[in-house]
């Protein structure tokens, strides 16, 4: 087998187990390509009381769900552990007790069924939700390399240029409030409800991207991203409706929002790509479920783009699964000392052969 086939068609069956933030998540994904099952328990209604993610609250209820999610995975692909090549499970970055109960359901599996474990990253999961499909028959191309991929979530803005399989290359990041941070801040702002990417999304459909002339942070030439200013913007805006006894245009101030923090995403990905000669660009995490973000980025970019279907974009264990298939094939294995990494980026993780 070369190289190439090697990493292109990974020949492993793969359980992944996730539980990074809010989500409780098990699935089975077959040669880094197939998903056989894919489970997953949100908390997103638990947590909406709070306006966003309470930490010991999401521990607990990891550890109620984990064992019959784990199950149901298994059940739903008609399989048992035997069945199997590996154990995935995501060790960071994190909530830290939430992390530990996946991790620790992993362990617990691997040391009962001898199947090897392997710690993945989340966000390298994200990267490989592009990967996925249901149907084996219906799968779509994977992503050509080199590729420019946008990880764009509630806690992460990353650039990374990716190589090739398991191979990445940091090009920039958030400075302060990620992308996904700064909608569920703005959304709790404009009374709109958690979570605030889906709330600002709905808002913006009935409102004006350009009633509001909100600031675009593009900080020079680099590749790292800011939108603290932004929301700052959009407090500022509200404070002076209210000091005028204005209405509050929630719609207006929402679609402007969301067309600023598009722009911004939107077009130092495009910029980067030819920068870096991407041939393709790939843009992951919870936020590329945005609608005017995944319609922007096509109707923009000069090179194909790839962009998950909804249900991979947001937490899920196909996606540690997928990673999986990709790392037990290049030989990755970790023992029952690893620990969970709650801030482990990914430019640190082992790269490919």
């Amino acid at each position: 087998m070369t190289k190439k086939e090697h990493f292109d068609f990974p020949t492993a069956r793969i359980l992944g187990i996730e539980s990074s933030c809010d989500e409780t998540a098990a699935a089975i994904v077959e040669n880094g390509r197939l998903i056989l099952s894919s489970a997953v328990a949100s908390q997103v209604d638990l947590h909406a009381q709070f306006g966003g993610v309470f930490p010991e609250v999401a521990s607990r209820q990891h550890i109620r769900a984990i064992y019959p999610i784990v199950d149901q995975a298994l059940k739903e692909a008609h399989l048992r552990l035997g069945d199997l090549d590996g154990i995935a499970v995501t060790r960071g970055p994190g909530l830290p007790g939430s992390l530990v109960v996946g991790i620790n359901m992993a362990k617990g599996l691997a040391l009962g069924s001898g199947l090897p474990l392997l710690g993945i990253n989340h966000l390298e999961g994200h990267l490989y939700s592009a990967w996925l499909g249901h149907e084996e028959g219906e799968l779509s191309e994977p992503p050509t390399f080199p590729l420019l991929a946008l990880i764009v979530s509630g806690g992460h803005t990353e650039l990374v240029l990716m190589t090739g399989h398991l191979q990445y290359q940091r090009l920039g990041g958030t400075l302060d409030d990620a992308a996904g941070e700064a909608f569920d801040k703005v959304a709790r702002l404009l009374e709109l409800g958690y979570p605030g990417g889906p709330a600002i999304q709905r808002a913006a459909a009935e409102g004006d991207p350009q009633a509001f002339d909100f600031p675009r942070s593009w900080l020079g030439e680099g590749w790292d991203f800011s939108f603290s200013g932004l929301k700052t913007a959009v407090l500022r805006a509200v404070q002076g409706l209210e000091r005028d006894e204005e209405d509050i245009p929630v719609n207006d101030l929402a679609a402007s929002f969301q067309q600023a923090v598009v722009d911004v995403l939107v077009g130092k990905t495009l910029r980067a790509a030819k920068e870096f000669k991407a041939k393709e660009i790939l843009v992951a995490g919870g936020v590329s479920a945005n609608q005017r973000l995944r319609e922007t980025m096509q109707a923009e970019a000069i090179c194909p783009v790839s962009i998950p279907p909804l249900a991979l974009c947001t937490d899920n264990a196909a996606m540690i699964a997928g990673a999986g298939c990709y790392r037990f094939s290049a030989g990755h294995r970790d023992g029952l000392e690893m620990d969970a990494a709650p801030t482990w980026p990914i430019w640190e993780v082992v790269t490919g052969d």
